[in-house]
């Protein structure tokens, strides 16, 4: 096996064993790149000699300190570097270098991550997509908005990747390109230097090939490394939540949930049905009003004075947004409190549950990033989410399921992930 086909949790063993250095592990990635990145246009760009440095340094220095002591990582270009230009995927900020790391990106460098370069975003991680193809296909989306950190994970140009998610960014495009993509509980990880699209929404993620993968990352971006073991533990139960929007899903959805509910029976866990609770069928109306409303005002300055240079989808949200009454915005907060504050009772029957994380396979075409249905209630809910690969649809391409857990159950989730993992036994 090529050392860019490998895991990240491989790696790291492999590294801390002596028996590959970071240096030749990045080499091996940027080879990859070179080779790759025509067809599938993931990164903005690539830090190359700063990378080989920063491994150069690493074998040296000898120790073995750190979650990822010499594994290169991909940077969503919503996420400040203070080496590498962010342009928040908008020509009105290119080759703007900000004074500092996002506080993820330096919890990464400090647990000996290589910052190898910055991925492709949507603009200002909304829905206007960047260049990014999906590497099973190109000329399917990878979804996003997070969609150079899904691909170039996926298409193995780099093991791990970080990216964000207001409506479905980190979970559409994992499922889309067949990988793990893990967002936790709303304000779990810090969003300083994170442009800043929906303050009640905006969440950091991870991206990695299994679930293990993006366990490492999420515990390096937050400092616990007591989250990076992932060790798979059969649920004692789950319930199958087909959601409201049930109607949007593919004869392929339904076919890899009802496998992994089969696996999961077969193993002896407990497998049941059920819908949210009353009021939250209002989920899916409510979620863009709040999101529209906030990232008008997030984005002010680039409304007021470089509307131009804005994409005309972009344009017409904003302008939406901005006339949007506070009364609006308010009564959708308090139907999303009530809601939250219903699922909190709900839970204590309900303690893990199993969801599409796509309506399907990743749609044909670069118009759009696909739909965010089945991502939209678990993200204004704030409940930590994870999608893994299960099955190939009909177009060849990955379709995955969603787990969910309840608020600050990352541990659970991971473990139970890494157990249906095991079952499915997916391969590329």
């Amino acid at each position: 096996m090529r050392p860019d086909e490998l895991s990240a949790v491989d790696a790291v063993a492999l590294i801390r064993a002596g028996r590959l250095s970071a240096t030749r592990l990045v080499e091996a990635c940027l080879e990859r790149i070179a080779q790759r990145e025509p067809q599938v246009r993931a990164w903005v760009a690539i830090d190359a000699e700063g990378a080989l440095s920063r491994a150069r340094a690493l074998d040296a220095k000898g120790g073995r300190d750190g979650l990822l002591h010499g594994i290169p990582v991909g940077v969503k270009d919503v996420i400040e570097t203070a080496d590498l230009a962010t342009a928040y995927g908008s020509p009105i900020y290119e080759g703007h270098r900000p004074r500092a790391d996002a506080a993820c990106v330096a919890l990464l460098r400090a647990e000996g991550g290589i910052v190898l370069g910055k991925t492709v975003t949507a603009e200002f991680a909304t829905t206007t997509p960047g260049a990014t193809r999906n590497p099973w296909n190109p000329a399917f989306t990878p979804g996003g908005s997070s969609s150079g950190s899904a691909a170039a994970v996926a298409d193995c140009m780099v093991p791990l990747a970080c990216g964000t998610q207001t409506a479905g960014s980190v979970l559409r495009p994992a499922a889309f390109c067949g990988i793990a993509g893990f967002k936790p509980t709303f304000g779990w990880l810090s969003r300083q230097g994170v442009k800043q699209v929906s303050e009640s929404l905006d969440t950091l993620g991870s991206f990695g090939r299994t679930v293990g993968d993006a366990a490492l990352m999420a515990a390096a971006m937050a400092r616990r490394p007591g989250l990076a073991l992932a060790d798979p533990d059969a649920p004692a139960s789950i319930t199958v939540v087909r959601t409201d929007a049930a109607a949007e899903a593919s004869p392929e959805a339904w076919t890899a949930l009802d496998r992994v509910a089969a696996l999961l029976s077969a193993a002896g866990v407990a497998v049941g049905a059920s819908e949210l609770p009353e009021p939250c069928s209002a989920l899916p109306r409510i979620h863009p009003a709040i999101e529209h409303y906030e990232t008008a005002r997030a984005l002010a300055h680039e409304h007021a004075h470089h509307a131009q240079r804005l994409s005309p989808k972009l344009r017409d949200r904003l302008d939406h947004g901005i006339a949007m009454p506070h009364e609006e915005h308010a009564r959708a907060q308090a139907v999303a409190r009530a809601c939250r504050e219903a699922v909190a009772r709900w839970f204590d029957g309900h303690r893990l549950l199993l969801t599409p994380s796509a309506p399907g396979e990743a749609p044909e075409g670069h118009a759009t990033t696909g739909s965010a249905a089945f991502n939209r209630r678990w993200s204004l809910l704030g409940l930590p989410c994870l999608t893994l690969p299960v099955m190939h649809g009909p177009n060849g391409l990955p379709v995955g399921v969603q787990l969910v857990a309840r608020w600050h159950d990352e541990a659970a989730l991971l473990a139970a992930a890494a157990f249906v993992e095991r079952q499915v036994g997916w391969r590329a």
